[in-house]
């Protein structure tokens, strides 16, 4: 069956945002004044604390919602229009959103009839939905879990699943919501590994995340949302990364102060990491230190070094990628 071309040119934007807002029951802000635009072929993070406007973002991309303020072109559509009805068809064919929780979308018998929900919705031939369904399941390395029910899997398998689900439209848009939290690090690196292939592509890619060390390796672009729900930053990861004090105003980061043996100094510390108490010597833990943060132990301010599997970044020859 022939695919549906993407509307436009790879010069013309997909998403067009002119200061979007968006608002809560008329009183809670949770996106205000966002310009934008992103074009095909972009891998671009939505960096931001929680509470930042993130989700809401992807919601609006998504055409769930519509912004309550501002305008979003999408596909050349109106979102609006898109949220009404309006071609939605189509729209949700080329714009696939995974959401933060794989709980809301797997709750078909097995994984691969959730999977397969997506094509059949589309009326296709039954050997189109079998390919699709196969190539999907694939790309996220999960054949083997095919025919369990999504209450057997683990958190990682729940999340390769749901991308799966969405995979299986041939979108040519995928956005990720926190496609990585509360996963442990082997699986973590994982779907990393997994999400940068999918930019290897050619899809066009936005994750919303506030996971730095992800960051390198599956963005080419980064967008810094702010506690006040505005575009702080747009750049490249290296840029971003590199700018201690936007971090810390971003929340993404925090100063942690510490005193050893009277003299009191402060670290960098990513958002969501836990203090060390205590202090390093000679690289390791003194007695009654708990913890080592990654972020702390660096200096001077250099947040690309240390936090990147480099087995994700550079595999070797016949390895992942």
């Amino acid at each position: 069956m022939t695919e549906n071309p993407l509307p436009g040119t790879a010069s013309e934007p997909i998403f067009e945002l002119s200061g979007v807002q968006y608002t809560y029951n008329n009183r809670q802000v949770a996106l205000d004044g966002i310009d934008l635009v992103i074009r095909p072929g972009e891998q671009v993070v939505l960096l931001g604390a929680n509470g930042s406007g993130k989700s809401t973002l992807l919601k609006i991309l998504d055409g769930i919602i519509a912004p309550t303020g501002g305008r979003l072109r999408a596909l050349g559509l109106d979102i609006a229009a898109v949220v009404d009805g309006f071609d939605a068809f189509r729209f949700h064919r080329e714009v696939g959103l995974v959401f933060q929780d794989p709980d809301i979308q797997l709750f078909s018998a097995t994984v691969m009839d959730d999977v397969a929900f997506g094509p059949l919705q589309l009326g296709l031939a039954r050997d189109e939905v079998a390919a699709r369904c196969d190539e999907a399941l694939g790309l996220m390395e999960i054949r083997h879990l095919a025919n369990r029910a999504p209450f057997e899997l683990s958190g990682g398998e729940k999340k390769r699943a749901a991308i799966a689900s969405v995979l299986s439209l041939r979108p040519h848009v995928v956005l990720l919501d926190e496609p990585t939290a509360a996963l442990d690090p082997r699986t973590k690196w994982v779907l990393v590994n997994l999400i940068r292939r999918l930019g290897e592509a050619g899809r066009t890619v936005i994750t919303a995340t506030h996971e730095l060390d992800i960051v390198p390796v599956i963005a080419d672009r980064v967008v810094v949302l702010g506690e006040d729900r505005r575009v702080h930053a747009d750049g490249a990861p290296a840029e971003i990364l590199g700018n201690r004090d936007l971090l810390i105003a971003a929340n993404l980061i925090h100063e942690h102060l510490h005193e050893h043996g009277g003299i009191r100094h402060s670290h960098p510390h990513a958002a969501d990491e836990p203090h060390v108490e205590g202090h390093l010597v000679d690289g390791h833990l003194g007695p009654g230190d708990v913890e080592a943060d990654p972020l702390a132990a660096a200096a001077p301010w250099t947040p690309l070094a240390g936090i990147v599997d480099p087995s994700v970044v550079a595999p070797g020859p016949g390895g992942p990628g």
